[in-house]
């Protein structure tokens, strides 16, 4: 290629992204913001019936970053670390209680997207040589807002199985 037809292409190649500012198409942030808090989850739990003794409620949240977003290009931001937590909750008669705290900290190039969680409840039988599912929530995914800077963002969520 001669370098008369290579400069003129670099010439080209400099003035799109000009181009795309006078056209209106926002360009990408510089900079992650950090972003930090803690989840204080609390999982109320109501059964239709008593579950049998040694009943046990596995707990499991997991946050992560609203991935849904992406870059006006179509590109997909790079992944970033997901928090997950399991607790255990014993049964009184037909209810339950779970509460676990997740702490997060990463860097996401749109924090305005807030967070993404996942959760799921199982009632584990512990009779018997092999603990057996008794009821389950499935998974559930629901989004969420971002706790303040460093601060504390509560979620309650009553559950009938």
């Amino acid at each position: 290629m001669s370098p008369i037809r290579i400069l003129s292409l670099l010439c080209v190649a400099l003035l799109i992204p000009a181009s795309a500012v006078a056209a209106g198409v926002p360009e990408l942030s510089g900079s992650p913001a950090t972003v930090s808090g803690v989840y204080s989850l609390t999982f109320n739990l109501r059964f239709a019936t008593a579950l049998p003794a040694g009943t046990t409620i596995v707990c499991r949240a997991r946050i992560a970053p609203n991935a849904g977003v992406t870059d006006p290009w179509g590109q997909h931001f790079p992944a970033i670390p997901v928090k997950t937590v399991i607790k255990l909750a014993g049964v009184t008669g037909s209810t339950a209680t779970c509460a676990q705290e997740i702490p997060i900290f990463w860097a996401s190039a749109n924090a305005r997207n807030g967070a993404v969680l996942s959760y799921e409840i199982d009632a584990v039988s512990g009779s018997g040589s092999t603990p057996l599912p008794i009821k389950t929530s499935g998974l559930q995914t629901v989004g969420v807002a971002l706790p303040a800077p460093a601060g504390r963002a509560g979620l309650s969520f009553d559950l009938t199985f």
